[in-house]
């Protein structure tokens, strides 16, 4: 079976593409993520991602798409933004694994129990059912421990936040209090 990944990130890919190519699955990685700020931290991770790739010689497609306005300007609700964030790239993913004749498609969000898991599935399958092509769903989240790990073995940049510029704010923010109780 041919799957396209859409990969948020170097180290939230590590376990699932160990995972399918221990199930004799051809692993294909797409980067495309335009939620990632500021500008250094997208490019840093697109970079890692390319190291990543590299190191393990999964193929992977790189489409730039740094969004920063429609992120700063959107007027919906934590719940929205998260929705369109994972609807915008779960889209393009499908797109691309229609076009490129892939069996399925997947994204290494599914690694993480900091997302929206259920809200991931469901999107995937949604929008796979209309673009016409599946979307591989398995609960990767019981592997990210050991995926991480596993980037820190490899030496890969391992962020501290999602990307999105909500958590980036709170993540300046926390930061910040922290350095105020320290005082």
């Amino acid at each position: 079976m041919k799957i396209l990944m859409h990969m948020c990130c170097a180290p939230c890919a590590v376990y699932p593409t160990q995972k399918l190519l221990q199930e004799k699955k051809e692993i294909f990685g797409l980067f495309f993520n335009p939620n990632i700020h500021p500008i250094e931290e997208y490019q840093r991770r697109r970079d890692t991602l390319i190291e990543f790739s590299k190191k393990t010689n999964i193929p992977i497609e790189l489409i730039d798409g740094f969004m920063q306005s429609e992120w700063e300007t959107f007027d919906g609700t934590d719940d929205e933004r998260c929705e369109m964030c994972y609807s915008i790239r779960l889209q393009l993913a499908a797109k691309y694994a229609l076009d490129n004749n892939f069996d399925a498609y997947t994204t290494s969000l599914l690694v993480s129990p900091y997302q929206k898991h259920d809200l991931i599935k469901d999107l995937g399958q949604k929008i796979g059912d209309n673009i016409g092509v599946p979307f591989y769903y398995e609960d990767f989240r019981t592997g990210y421990r050991a995926g991480q790990q596993k980037a820190k073995e490899l030496g890969l940049y391992r962020q501290k936040y999602c990307g999105c510029i909500i958590s980036y704010n709170n993540t300046i923010l926390k930061k910040f209090n922290n350095q105020k109780l320290a005082k």
